[in-house]
């Protein structure tokens, strides 16, 4: 197996899992690019597997959004137009904004907020040592702490769903150190409004901390366009 393909240091029980969770942290770590073509015979190669194990990953992960495929032509990293992404943050503006509201009115220990905290500082250590990959995968566990925390299983599944369309453009985000700085002192005062258990204000701060996002991803959507016409 390459040294490419050790992307943690406890490899999953199966080999579709493994290759799942490789294909998943290569897309988001920039290594495999929107719209980059998915080789499965280099793949195979890459990751040490047969082409079943493969091929049941790339199906999984074409059913969340984040692969497609064109027939006589393979599969591709998935591309979102300004459109779509525009369609997915409006989707996900709603149902987080329901979910803080109903982890807000649970009784929650502090175990919340402590988590909330903890996220927090590995984003900041991973910015700090320009880790991007550990940074998107810290920022994904904080926001994940208040969507669990609202007890609803099958919303958290949708908007795990929107999160994964949206994770390769995640990354493009922190590849400026403004926007990582930024990110830090939104989550801060995120932690500030839970605390004070004021759910509209952490709905507001949510919701301009997705619109900074989705401004940056524009310019950059705008540029690929451009690029590609």
């Amino acid at each position: 197996m390459t040294s490419s393909a050790t992307g943690s240091s406890k490899r999953p029980p199966t080999a579709q899992a493994f290759v799942l969770a490789e294909l998943r942290r290569a897309i988001i770590a920039g290594e495999f690019l929107p719209g980059q073509p998915l080789r499965q015979d280099a793949l195979a190669e890459r990751f040490g597997v047969s082409r079943v194990p493969l091929r049941e990953a790339l199906k999984t992960l074409e059913s969340e959004g984040q692969v497609l495929y064109e027939p006589h032509r393979g599969h591709r990293v998935a591309t979102l137009s300004l459109t779509d992404l525009l369609e997915v943050y409006r989707i996900r503006q709603l149902l987080e904004g329901e979910a803080t509201r109903v982890a807000l009115v649970r009784d929650l220990s502090s175990t919340v907020l402590n988590d909330l905290k903890a996220a927090a500082r590995d984003v900041e250590t991973a910015s700090a040592e320009g880790d991007l990959l550990k940074m998107t995968e810290a920022n994904r566990r904080f926001h994940f702490v208040l969507v669990e925390a609202a007890g609803m299983p099958r919303l958290e599944r949708i908007i795990k769903i929107l999160w994964d369309a949206t994770d390769a453009y995640r990354f493009v985000y922190y590849g400026s150190a403004s926007n990582r700085s930024r990110v830090e002192h939104e989550h801060a005062l995120m932690i500030d409004a839970f605390a004070e258990r004021d759910a509209e204000k952490l709905i507001l701060l949510l919701d301009e901390h997705r619109e900074h996002a989705v401004q940056a991803l524009r310019t950059f959507l705008e540029a690929e366009s451009v690029r590609e016409g």
